[in-house]
C-alpha cells in the first residue's frame, strides 16, 4: 500500500536538515549561522539542480513569514520601552545621525544607478541598522566587552531597531499608496505614534495584571501558549488597523518585556524563535538566484564600501556631534560598519509587497555576508585608525573636538519650570491618547452597534454615557493631575515656577479636555444640546464627585506605575549601591571624564588563579595601578574593600580605571588554572590495599605516602584490627596489617600498585 506524504513535511524535512548540517559547519568555523541558514536555502534551492529542491515553495514562504513574526517578537521581549529612554541623549542623537545619513546615502545611490524610486527607499531602509549579533560575537571574541565605548554602541543598537521598526511602517505605508507625499508621511507617522502609546499603555495596564492575578496556574507550556497567543492576536489588530505583522509582534513582545515574567518568556520561546527563525533565513538563501548575484557583483561592493565607510563616517560624526570625544567616536563608527538581519526583513518586506526589484535580495545578501567578515577586523584596529587620524587632523581641530566634548559632558542642570512642564507634558499626551480612544471605540464600534437594536436616541444616550463614564478619571487626569500633587492655583501662587508659561499650560489643558467631550457629545446629541444639557450637566459631576474621581485616576494610575516597574523592582534593590557609586564619583568629579577614567564591573571566573587570594597578595593596583571600588558576592556588597579581603568564585569586583590600563589587567584577571577534566561517575572508585611487612607505604604517614600526589586518590578510611578510622588525620602513620579505602578516578588509581 503506497502512502502519500504531505509535501510541506518533506519540504521541512528537507530544510531543517540542510540548516543542521550548515550550523555545525558555521559552528566550527565561529562563523554567523545567519549566514549558514542562508547558504543552506541556496542549497535546497531550484537554482542548484544537482541538490534535492523544495517541492512547495508557497508553504515555505508562509512558514517564513511566521518566522519574521516570531523574530520581531523575540526582538520586543529583549527590546522593552524603558531600555530606549535609558539609552540617553549621546546614543541617540548618534543612532538617529547615522541613520539619516547612511538612509539617504543609499537612496541617492540608488539613484544614482539609475534604480526606480520604490527599489532606492527600500536599499536606503535596508542600510539603515547594523547586526547587533555580528558586534557582540565580535566583542566577545576581541574580549572588549568591558571597553567604556561599548554601552554606547549597544545604546546606538537599540535606537536602532526601533527606528528601523518605524521604518519598516513608512516604507509599507509608501508602498501601498504609492504616494511619497508629505501630508500622507505627516498622517502615517502621527497615527503611528497614537497608536504605539495606546497599544503600551493599554499593554502595560492589562497584561501584566493578568499574569500577577494567574501565576500560580502559570507553567513552562502556559507560558509558552500564551505568549504566542498574545503575538499573533496584536498581528492581527496591528494589521487590521493598517500597519504591518512585524510592528504587531513587536509591540506585543515590547510589552511583554516589561513583565516580571519577561525573562521566563524569553528563555521559553527561544527555541520556537530559533525554529521558525532559521526557517526564515533558509527561505531568504532560496530567493538567491546565482546569475543576479554575477551580473550585479559589482554593485554587491559598491554597496559594501558605501556601508563600510559611510556608516563609519556617519557614526563617528554623530558620536562626535553628541560630544563623545575622538578615539570613542571613532570606535563606535568602526563597530556599527555592517548590515544585519534587518536588511533581510526589509527586502522580503518589499518583495511581499511586490513594489523592490529582485535583484535587490542578492545584493543585501552579499553585502552582509561581506561585511559580517570585514567587522572583527574593523573593531580590531580602531585604536590604529584613530592615532592615524589624530596625525592627519590639524592641531587647532583636535583642540576645538576635545574642548567640546568636555562641554558635552558637563553635567547640564534643568529649571524647576522645565522640569514640572516636561511631566506635565506626559501626562497631558497620556490622557489625551486614552480619551481618543474611547471616543473612536464610542462613535466608530459602539453607536452603529447600538443603531442596529435600538430605535430613537436612546442609543446616542448611551454611548456618550458609556463614554463619559470611561473617560472622565481620564479627564479628571488631563486638566487636574500635577506631577507635584498641588492644585493648579497652588502651582500658580508657587514663586520657583513661571507663572506665565504654567497658566498657558493649565489654560491649554482645560481646552484640550473641553474639545475632546465636546467632539463626543456633539456626534452624540449635536451641538445645540452639547451646550444646553451636556456641559452644565459635566461640570456639576466634576464639583460633586471630584474627590471620586481623583481616586480612580490616582488607583489606576498607581497600578501602571505598579505593572510598568514591577520587573525591576528586586533588580534595583541589588544594583542601587553600584549605580550610587558610578554616579558620586563622576558627579564629584567631572574632570575625569577627560582621563577616560569609569567604573567598570568584572565577573570573577569560576577556576581563576587568585581564588580565596587576598587583595593584598594579589597587588593588582600596584602592578596595574588597578582600584577595586567594591566587591559583590551574590546579594552582599563590601564597599571599598581592605587588603586583607579575599576573591572568590562568580564575584563581582568594581574596579576604577582607564580602558587602556583595563586591557592590560584583564589577561591576569581572565588567568585560568589548569582544571582536570570531568569524569564520569562511574570511573570514580574505592579500592582497598593492605599494608604488609613489605609494603613500601609501611611506616609512611598519609600526607608523606605519595598517594594524592601519584594517584589522586584520597584515603577515607583505615581499618586497624578491630577498629575503624574515618577520615584519618594526615598525620597518621600507616601500621602492619592496615586495610587503607582509597577513592578515586579507576586509571589512576592502578598507580596504587607501584606504591604498594
Amino acid at each position: 500500500m503506497e502512502s502519500h506524504l504531505p509535501t510541506l513535511i518533506s519540504d521541512l524535512a528537507l530544510i531543517l536538515i540542510m540548516a543542521a548540517v550548515t550550523t555545525l559547519i558555521f559552528k566550527k568555523l565561529k562563523q554567523p549561522l545567519v549566514l549558514g541558514y542562508i547558504i543552506a536555502g541556496f542549497i535546497v534551492s531550484p537554482y542548484l539542480a544537482f541538490t534535492p529542491n523544495v517541492a512547495d515553495e508557497h508553504s515555505v514562504e508562509i512558514w517564513a513569514e511566521i518566522g519574521v513574526i516570531f523574530l520581531l517578537f523575540s526582538l520586543g521581549l529583549e527590546f522593552s520601552f524603558k531600555k530606549l529612554m535609558r539609552v540617553g541623549g549621546s546614543a541617540s542623537i548618534t543612532a538617529i545621525f547615522e541613520i539619516v545619513c547612511i538612509t539617504l546615502l543609499g537612496f541617492f545611490t540608488g539613484k544614482v544607478l539609475g534604480w526606480k524610486t520604490m527599489d532606492c527607499l527600500f536599499l536606503g531602509g535596508m542600510l539603515a541598522s547594523s547586526s547587533t549579533t555580528i558586534i557582540i560575537r565580535a566583542f566577545e571574541e576581541l574580549g572588549l566587552k568591558s571597553r567604556h565605548y561599548v554601552k554606547t554602541v549597544f545604546g546606538i543598537l537599540v535606537v536602532e531597531d526601533i527606528v528601523v521598526i518605524l521604518l519598516m511602517v513608512l516604507l509599507s505605508t509608501v508602498a501601498v499608496t504609492q504616494h511619497v507625499g508629505s501630508g500622507e508621511m505627516i498622517y502615517t507617522v502621527l497615527k503611528l505614534v497614537f497608536f504605539l502609546i495606546l497599544w503600551f499603555l493599554m499593554g502595560i495596564f492589562v497584561i501584566p495584571t493578568l499574569l500577577k492575578k494567574a501565576k500560580k496556574l502559570l507553567d513552562d507550556e502556559v507560558y509558552l501558549i500564551l505568549s504566542i497567543g498574545l503575538c499573533l492576536g496584536m498581528v492581527v489588530i496591528a494589521t487590521q488597523v493598517g500597519f504591518s505583522a512585524e510592528l504587531g509582534a513587536f509591540i506585543m513582545g515590547s510589552i511583554l518585556a516589561e513583565t516580571t515574567s519577561a525573562e521566563k518568556i524569553e528563555h521559553i520561546f527561544k527555541s520556537v524563535k530559533d525554529l521558525f527563525g532559521a526557517i526564515f533565513f533558509v527561505s531568504i538563501g532560496m530567493m538567491i538566484n546565482p546569475s543576479v548575484i554575477v551580473e550585479y557583483g559589482w554593485v554587491v561592493l559598491l554597496i559594501t564600501l558605501i556601508v563600510v565607510f559611510g556608516k563609519f563616517i556617519a557614526t563617528a560624526l554623530g558620536a562626535l556631534l553628541s560630544g563623545q570625544p575622538l578615539k570613542q567616536a571613532i570606535e563606535v563608527g568602526m563597530s556599527m560598519a555592517q548590515i544585519g538581519e534587518f536588511a533581510f526583513i526589509v527586502a522580503t518586506l518589499g518583495l511581499s509587497l511586490g513594489v523592490i526589484s529582485d535583484f535587490l535580495f542578492p545584493v543585501a545578501v552579499g553585502t552582509a555576508a561581506i561585511t559580517t567578515f570585514t567587522t572583527p577586523y574593523m573593531i580590531k584596529y580602531s585604536d590604529k585608525v584613530y592615532l592615524l587620524i589624530e596625525k592627519i587632523l590639524p592641531k587647532k581641530w583636535l583642540e576645538y573636538i576635545n574642548a567640546y566634548s568636555s562641554r558635552a559632558e558637563m553635567p547640564k542642570t534643568e529649571t524647576d519650570t522645565r522640569k514640572l512642564l516636561r511631566k506635565l507634558s506626559i501626562t497631558v499626551v497620556v490622557n489625551a491618547i486614552i480619551i481618543i480612544s474611547i471616543i473612536v471605540l464610542c462613535t466608530i464600534f459602539l453607536l452603529p452597534a447600538l443603531d442596529k437594536t435600538m430605535d430613537g436616541i436612546l442609543p446616542n444616550i448611551i454611548t456618550l454615557a458609556a463614554g463619559l463614564l470611561l473617560s472622565l478619571p481620564f479627564l479628571w487626569g488631563l486638566i487636574f493631575d500635577n506631577p507635584s500633587d498641588m492644585s493648579g492655583l497652588k502651582l500658580l501662587k508657587s514663586e520657583i515656577y513661571n507663572r506665565r508659561t504654567l497658566l498657558i499650560v493649565e489654560i491649554a489643558r482645560m481646552l484640550i479636555g473641553l474639545i475632546l467631550v465636546t467632539y463626543l457629545a456633539d456626534v452624540c446629541i449635536g451641538t445645540k444640546l452639547t451646550f444646553l444639557i451636556f456641559l452644565p450637566l459635566l461640570l456639576i459631576i466634576l464639583i460633586f464627585l471630584f474627590k471620586k474621581i481623583k481616586n480612580i485616576y490616582k488607583s489606576i494610575e498607581k497600578r501602571f506605575m505598579q505593572n510598568l516597574h514591577g520587573r525591576e523592582i528586586a533588580a534595583a534593590e541589588q544594583q542601587a549601591p553600584m549605580s550610587n557609586i558610578r554616579r558620586r564619583l563622576h558627579s564629584r568629579n567631572p574632570a575625569l571624564t577627560d582621563w577616560d577614567v569609569h567604573l567598570t564591573d568584572l565577573e570573577v571566573p569560576q577556576h581563576a588563579r587568585y581564588i580565596g587570594r587576598m587583595l593584598r597578595e594579589l597587588e593588582w593596583r600596584e602592578k596595574f595601578g588597578i582600584n577595586v571600588v567594591y566587591i559583590k558576592r551574590g546579594e552582599h556588597i563590601i564597599y571599598a574593600p581592605g587588603p586583607n579581603s579575599k576573591i572568590m568564585p562568580f564575584d563581582h569586583i568594581g574596579v576604577f580605571t582607564t580602558d587602556d590600563i583595563l586591557e592590560k589587567f584583564k589577561p591576569a584577571f581572565q588567568a585560568e588554572q589548569k582544571i582536570q577534566h570531568d569524569y564520569d561517575l562511574e570511573d570514580i572508585v574505592v579500592e582497598k590495599i593492605c599494608i604488609d611487612f613489605d609494603n613500601p607505604l609501611l611506616g609512611k604517614s598519609i600526607k608523606n605516602s605519595g598517594i594524592r600526589e601519584q594517584t589522586g586518590g584520597m584515603v577515607m578510611a583505615i581499618e586497624r584490627i578491630n577498629n575503624r578510622i574515618l577520615a584519618p588525620d594526615p598525620k597518621l602513620v600507616f601500621q602492619e596489617m592496615d586495610i587503607a579505602w582509597i577513592v578515586g578516578e579507576k586509571k589512576r588509581l592502578k598507580k596504587l600498585k607501584t606504591l604498594a
